[in-house]
């Protein structure tokens, strides 16, 4: 699947969000090492903190599918995420992330969405 058939899924998806306060439908396809294609999207929540990003609903659903960290190639996002879901990008093992940001495709590693990104190794035991 090319980059763009990737984030023309995302973009397919993005009109199944439930984003009745923000008015911003995203959605996330992520493209997994054995060729299947994972989507999630924003899910809102009237208690703010409760909403779910389209990325993290994403990976929650492939992992109870069972998937794993280091099983993702590709995210596209219909939107630049979060620095909270950066992290989630990152420990998904994710290669490549793709996404929207003022009317332009950006193209990014984890490395370079993220740097200086928390590791499990990395916390107190």
């Amino acid at each position: 699947m090319t980059d763009d058939e990737l984030l023309a899924a995302a973009d397919a998806i993005a009109t199944r969000a439930y984003a009745p306060y923000s008015r911003f439908d995203v959605g996330c396809a992520v493209l997994c090492r054995d060729g299947r294609v994972i989507e999630g999207v924003n899910v809102e929540n009237a208690s703010y903190p409760l909403g779910v990003c389209a990325e993290r609903a994403t990976f929650s659903r492939a992992i109870v599918e069972g998937y794993r960290p280091g099983d993702f190639v590709v995210a596209a996002i219909t939107a630049s995420p979060c620095g909270g879901c950066r992290q989630w990008l990152a420990e998904m093992g994710v290669e490549r992330v793709l996404f929207r940001n003022g009317g332009r495709v950006v193209r990014m590693t984890t490395d370079e969405l993220l740097p200086e990104q928390f590791e499990a190794e990395q916390l107190p035991s």
